[in-house]
């Protein structure tokens, strides 16, 4: 749903950047999005394509900004990360809504509730979106940065 989200608002800004999305493990590759999340993506105008990837190593060194939507799996995208500077490209998702909790950082998974869960994680994405847009724009400004 975050790629999804994400990738609408960076199109409408013109922004030149690639929005991909994967998981930490592998028990979906291949998969298409879970049809509750497409149902909330479409109803709200988003695209919903999808088949599930599991995030690569070395991919690292493909993204400036790799982005989580909870505490675990910032851990373990931390963990597969190469070096210290790899780490720090590792963020939260909520870090970036100015309102979220700083002790509630999670998106929660919605699989196992309903409709009113999987709108729950929308609007959590949606607070965030233009923070990371921000942040987005800031790192394009930045000299170096691709």
């Amino acid at each position: 749903m975050a790629e999804h989200i994400l990738r609408r608002h960076v199109e409408d800004e013109g922004l030149d950047v690639e929005v991909d999305s994967s998981g930490t493990g592998g028990w979906h590759v291949g998969d298409p999005a879970d049809h509750r999340t497409v149902a909330t993506l479409r109803r709200y105008g988003y695209t919903s394509a999808h088949a599930a990837q599991q995030f690569q190593a070395l991919w690292f060194d493909r993204y400036d900004l790799i982005i989580a939507l909870d505490r675990g799996h910032y851990r373990d995208l931390r963990g597969m990360a190469p070096d210290g500077e790899a780490r720090e490209k590792v963020r939260l998702l909520r870090e970036f809504d100015p309102d979220a909790d700083a002790d509630d950082l999670d998106v929660p998974d919605p699989y196992y509730g309903g409709k009113t869960d999987f709108e729950e994680v929308r609007d959590l994405i949606e607070a965030a979106v233009p923070g990371l847009l921000a942040e987005i724009r800031k790192n394009l400004a930045a000299p170096g940065t691709s």
